[in-house]
């Protein structure tokens, strides 16, 4: 019996394998950059339960898993909590491109509440452009139209109607706004929030705009960065590239790359990496 996990600062999703059985938990976010040892134990202790007894291994891919000494904390309070000294800590960019690749070679990308990428051998991550966070990156992501959605909306460059919209949907003053992205914490999750009104409305040429120009913006100033992207498939997981397919894929065609997958969720492939013989 062992485990997966696919954690973001959020949600975490556990994978329990035993045979042909599986059991999925979840669990609050663990991520070492905001959380100690002391804090991820208690967690377990509070959400997992009591399902920690004879795991072979854990295979726990995270957002903040990109520094070794952080990555030793998750370590260390997963093989408290599992009783296992086999535990391997890894980036949610690496679970992406084991996921969406398994062990061939290509260009791996998340595109949800934030985005990133990376050229995979399919062994390891060899390149990766960074992706600098919300404020100077993050191109494609739910924060980054989320915060041009907004923008739009109160400087009155939307259609009335579709102001209105917005505005009927959601029940924020622009006060509230200003307050929750400039004084309140995470900032970028509240501005992704918003992009189901984008999925909603795409129909509105504005709205398709904003989805289309930060695609576009990602695909430029991201994907073609990489030497190998002109003979290499481009494989996408995340909500963004999950429920904005349509015009992901028109504009990988308008760039003459060549497109992989695009799946909601990591988990399954991950499942497939770790326990189909043929590939190990």
């Amino acid at each position: 019996m062992y485990l997966i996990a696919d954690s973001g600062s959020t949600k975490t999703q556990w994978c329990i394998i035993e045979n042909e059985l599986r059991e999925v938990v979840y669990t609050s976010g663990i991520n070492p950059v905001y959380q100690s040892y002391e804090e991820i134990l208690q967690l377990l202790e509070q959400e997992f339960g009591g399902r920690k007894k004879g795991m072979e291994a854990v295979y726990f891919y995270g957002a903040g898993c990109a520094f070794p000494e952080k990555n030793e904390q998750v370590r260390l309070a997963l093989s408290d909590f599992f009783a296992t000294p086999k535990v391997e800590i890894a980036s949610d960019l690496l679970a992406a491109a084991r996921s969406l690749f398994q062990r061939s070679a290509g260009v791996a990308c998340i595109l949800g509440t934030g985005s990133n990428s990376c050229y995979y051998d399919g062994n390891s991550i060899v390149r990766n452009v960074s992706p600098l966070g919300f404020i100077l990156g993050d191109e494609g992501s739910g924060a980054v139209m989320g915060k041009r959605l907004v923008a739009d909306v109160l400087k009155g460059i939307l259609p009335e109607r579709s102001r209105e919209c917005f505005f009927e949907e959601y029940c924020y003053t622009y006060p509230e706004i200003i307050d929750r992205v400039y004084r309140q914490p995470l900032p970028n999750r509240f501005l992704a929030s918003f992009t189901p009104f984008l999925k909603k409305h795409i129909d509105i040429p504005e709205i398709e705009a904003i989805v289309s120009m930060a695609l576009e913006e990602f695909i430029c100033r991201n994907l073609l960065q990489y030497p190998e992207i002109r003979h290499l498939p481009v494989s996408f997981t995340g909500s963004i590239a999950f429920h904005f397919q349509e015009q992901l894929t028109r504009l990988l065609r308008k760039y003459n790359l060549s497109s992989g997958r695009i799946c909601q969720a990591p988990m399954e492939g991950l499942i497939t990496y770790h326990t189909i013989p043929s590939l190990l």
